[in-house]
């Protein structure tokens, strides 16, 4: 048997792999992870089918005028080193721009090494997936708490109230809520006599399980949060406890919600100020509640307001850095350095926009026009890894064009897509069960501190390479020295080693623990891994402001709220009888854009559907099935609609990820079960939080046309 971390998505559920040695013949929840204690979803259920996918490419690809063909390693390296050299000795180092998608922190052997192969190239042209989804989360930690990846986590575990805004757990398993088994730990809120209400466009997966369901206007959530604040303010119902004599910025606070009373905001929202007072009162008034946003709150034109507004409202009530509210994790290997004030933004603006640089990256719905506009600086070759840009970023059509004009593009990736087709060599790493793993970055979200150490289960075939040893390969040929001798002879394992020695519970923390502390072989030998308790109040220690103060009112966050009034008192403008507001949705068996081409995670019902409230398709003469155009001002897409009252009226809903349809991938199960269409073939690049520089998604005015 064989005991591992499922590494698709946040949740960190173990698996236990039945195998002889050379297949898998089953898999199975592990029942004895203190973590995920057995949980399991159907992506998890197919590692093996994912491993052996026969579209999964294993060699390297060169692109030649008939098409793809197999080279070897070491000829695709010294190809990718020349020509990416030749373009930066020629037009600089900017003239290469860099992407990165989601799986890239899911891969602690790419995590380590991807930094050095960013400081070789020296680019200000690098993007990732981050501005596409999370980036609101982090931009507000830097700015109230000095760190971007001091990120509040829901203690779900021990609350008794959990207000949960754009998320919906039971499909994403939980999303900066690293929260295996979620949908039972849900269910232990009502147990123990609490209650979990969801606010959102579509009564989800998590709605349909809540004690309470609330419709709202996609993108009003910044107003539905102002109301709470109001009353939190204007009723004096604030309270900060222990965090008191920690905070810099309370008389601005207090008075910036005056205007949105529950009135006020009632019709911009949908929801009735008596629920909102009602809601407001219950959270106020129990001990253990918090307060949670997530892909909604943030893939929205007011995402970077929204993650403050709810840091602020936790904060002010005494819900914040306590059992049952809005707790940090204190993983062994921390991902807050001991830097103090250091402040990754605007140190570099992108080219043409002008839009402001974010812990070292820029928005990527810039990166067509930094791609397309001459002149210095202009994007001439992208090297992408683990990403699909092309169906997961805004106006996706658009980069499709884009990366045709690319003089060259290398592709870091398992799979010939929609993306990777346009490159003209693609390095593909092991991955899955050839790759031992470590969960960096979601042990830092996880819901109680926890740690576990998965080995490789088959060793690499066909001579494949890891991610991180292309990436030394990649780095070495594109550095101008060489290469210091730790680096040369370092490994991910070797990295992690030293990390957990002098993580907090390592061997070299502390004197006291120097025999019996943490360390890589103890968490070897604990094959189902090793619960490091629950969640503990960090602050202030745990704070990197210059004044080890909680910032409550940076003025980035308050200039926006000027704007923000604006639009509010201009009111609110009607849609017309065809218009809509447009949202995605996720599904358990999908992940992205990636997940696609495994049988098992596409059969059944076409899942790429229009959702679409009754009531409105009875205003439009539409029945079920039928198919519609749907319009934006960057694209249009035919796609059926499902009629459903768990929708709001006035509001669509369109999975993302799909539109596997575009010549030269390799996808064979996605084109013929999944194809489907493309929501960012519709979403506008332009429609961006000015705050933050996010993507905003969510709540964009289309035309559904019969």
């Amino acid at each position: 048997m064989h005991y591992r971390v499922c590494n698709f998505c946040e949740a960190m559920c173990g698996l236990a792999i039945e195998h002889d040695g050379k297949q898998v013949l089953s898999v199975k929840g592990d029942e004895k992870d203190p973590f995920s204690k057995g949980s399991i979803c159907p992506k998890g259920a197919v590692i093996a089918e994912m491993y052996n996918d026969p579209d999964r490419l294993r060699k390297p690809l060169k692109k030649t005028s008939s098409g793809f063909v197999e080279i070897g390693w070491e000829e695709a390296f010294d190809i990718v080193g020349k020509r990416l050299n030749a373009i930066r000795k020629e037009q600089g180092n900017d003239a290469v721009g860099l992407y990165f998608g989601n799986p890239t922190v899911h891969n602690y052997g790419a995590m380590m090494y991807v930094a050095d192969f960013k400081k070789t190239i020296r680019t200000k042209n690098n993007f990732s997936a981050t501005s596409m989804d999370q980036l609101p989360h982090h931009f507000a930690s830097q700015f109230m708490f000095g760190n971007g990846m001091i990120v509040p986590i829901p203690d779900i575990n021990r609350t008794d109230y959990m207000i949960i805004m754009g998320a919906n757990p039971s499909a994403s398993n939980g999303s900066i809520m690293t929260a295996a088994g979620v949908q039972k730990r849900l269910r232990d809120i009502q147990q123990r006599g609490g209650k979990y209400i969801v606010i959102d466009p579509r009564k989800t997966e998590t709605a349909k399980s809540a004690d309470e369901h609330l419709f709202i206007v996609p993108g009003a959530d910044v107003y539905f949060l102002l109301a709470m604040l109001h009353i939190i303010t204007t009723e004096k119902k604030y309270n900060l406890k222990k965090l008191t004599s920690h905070v810099i910025g309370l008389d601005k606070v207090l008075s910036i919600a005056t205007p949105y009373s529950p009135e006020s905001v009632s019709s911009i929202t949908g929801i009735a100020a008596e629920d909102i007072k009602r809601i407001t009162d219950e959270y106020v008034n129990t001990e253990k509640a918090v307060l949670y946003g997530r892909m909604g709150v943030s893939t929205q034109e007011f995402g970077g307001l929204c993650n403050w507004l709810i840091n602020l409202i936790n904060i002010l009530t005494g819900h914040f850095d306590t059992e049952g509210g809005a707790m940090f994790t204190n993983p062994a290997v921390p991902m807050v350095k001991n830097k103090v004030g250091h402040k990754p933004y605007n140190r570099w603006k992108s080219r043409v926009q002008g839009l402001p640089e974010f812990q070292g990256e820029l928005p990527v719905s810039t990166m067509v026009e930094e791609m397309t506009t001459k002149g210095k600086g202009q994007i001439k070759a992208l090297v992408t890894h683990a990403g699909n840009p092309v169906l997961s970023s805004p106006n996706g059509g658009r980069l499709d064009e884009a990366l045709d004009q690319l003089e060259f593009m290398v592709s870091i990736d398992i799979y010939l897509n929609e993306t990777t087709k346009h490159a003209d060599i693609i390095l593909p790493p092991t991955t899955g069960l050839e790759v031992d793993h470590y969960d960096l970055i979601f042990n830092s979200f996880a819901v109680s501190n926890t740690t576990k150490f998965s080995e490789a289960l088959f060793p690499p075939k066909y001579g494949q390479l890891h991610d991180w040893q292309i990436f030394k390969n990649l780095t070495k040929r594109l550095s101008k020295k060489k290469l210091p001798l730790l680096y040369r002879v370092s490994t991910p394992k070797l990295l992690l080693k030293l990390a957990l020695l002098n993580g907090p519970y390592g061997n070299l923390s502390s004197i006291k623990r120097l025999f019996t502390g943490l360390n890589l072989r103890k968490i070897k030998r604990s094959i189902h891994g090793i619960d490091l308790g629950p969640l503990v109040p960090m602050f202030p220690k745990l704070l990197r402001t210059e004044d080890q103060k909680i910032h409550l009112a940076p003025s980035l966050f308050l200039e926006q709220l000027e704007e923000l009034h604006v639009a509010f008192s201009d009111g609110k403008n009607a849609l017309a009888d065809n218009e809509f507001h447009l949202i995605g949705r996720r599904h358990l068996r999908s992940n992205n854009s990636w997940m696609h081409n495994v049988d098992k995670l596409v059969s059944g019902k076409n899942r790429c559907t229009a959702m679409m409230n009754t009531q409105d398709a009875e205003r439009l003469g539409l029945k079920e099935e039928d198919e519609v155009k749907v319009k934006s001002r960057v694209g249009e897409i035919k796609i059926p609609i499902e009629l459903t009252k768990n929708m709001m009226p006035g509001v669509i809903s369109i999975p993302h990820g799909f539109g596997h349809t575009r010549k030269g991938s390799q996808l064979k199960v996605a084109e013929a079960h999944a194809a489907g269409v493309s929501f960012n073939d519709i979403s506008d690049h332009n429609r961006i939080d000015a705050l933050t520089g996010n993507a905003a998604f969510s709540g964009q005015i289309v035309k559904v046309i019969t």
